[in-house]
C-alpha cells in the first residue's frame, strides 16, 4: 500500500530549486574525488621523475684514459657545485612528494576538506620553486658542456665525455617533467579550492 501526497507547487523559485536538489540524488564530492585521484597519480609520476633525476645525476661519471692508466681525465657530477645542488634539491623534492602522499589520500577520503588542499598548495609552490631553480641552473651547465663559451674560452666537453653529457641532459629533462607535474598539481588543487 502506498500513499501519495499531492503538494501544490510553490511560487517561490528558491523553494522549487531546493526541492529539485532533494529529489535528484547526487553523489557528494564526485568531481572533487576525481581531482583527488588525479592528484595522487600525478604525485606518483612526480616522485618517479624527481628521484630519477637525482639518481641519474648522482651516478653520472665518465673517465677518459690519457696515455697511461695513472693519468686520466674524469667528469663527475661532484666536480660541479651546480650538479651537487641539483642532486640534493631533487632528492628533497622527491622526499617531499613521498611525504605528501598521505595528505593526497586525505583529500580523496574527505573531498570537501580545505585544510589539506591549502597545505598542499603552499608546499607544492615552495618545492616547485626549488625544482625550477635547480633544474634551470643544471640546464645552464649542461648547455655550457655541450656548446662551451668562446668569449670566456670555455671548451665544450661533450665531444670527449659523451656518456656524462647524455646522463646529465637526461637528468635535467626529468627534472623539468617534475616541474610541469608540480605545476599541474597546484592548478588542480586551486580548482578544487576555488569551487568549494
Amino acid at each position: 500500500m502506498s500513499t501519495i501526497i499531492d503538494v501544490a507547487e510553490s511560487s517561490n523559485p528558491r523553494v522549487n530549486e531546493k526541492a529539485a536538489l532533494i529529489a535528484s540524488p547526487q553523489k557528494p564530492g564526485g568531481w572533487k574525488k576525481g581531482i583527488a585521484i588525479m592528484d595522487f597519480i600525478l604525485r606518483l609520476g612526480a616522485i618517479a621523475s624527481s628521484l630519477g633525476a637525482s639518481i641519474t645525476m648522482a651516478t653520472s661519471d665518465q673517465i677518459l684514459p690519457f696515455f697511461t692508466q695513472f693519468f686520466q681525465f674524469e667528469a663527475s657530477y661532484d666536480s660541479f657545485t651546480t650538479f651537487q645542488f641539483f642532486v640534493i634539491a631533487m632528492a628533497f623534492v622527491g622526499g617531499y612528494l613521498v611525504l605528501s602522499l598521505p595528505f593526497s589520500i586525505v583529500t580523496f577520503i574527505r573531498p570537501h576538506a580545505t585544510g589539506p588542499r591549502l597545505f598542499l598548495i603552499i608546499l607544492d609552490t615552495v618545492f616547485l620553486t626549488l625544482a625550477t631553480s635547480c633544474g634551470a641552473s643544471a640546464a645552464a651547465m649542461v648547455y655550457l658542456a655541450h656548446n662551451g663559451n668562446q668569449d670566456a674560452n670555455w671548451l665544450a666537453i661533450c665531444n670527449q665525455f659523451g656518456d656524462f653529457c647524455a646522463q646529465t641532459s637526461g637528468a635535467v629533462v626529468s627534472s623539468f617533467v617534475a616541474v610541469v607535474v608540480l605545476l599541474l598539481l597546484i592548478v588542480l588543487s586551486s580548482l578544487a579550492l576555488g569551487r568549494h
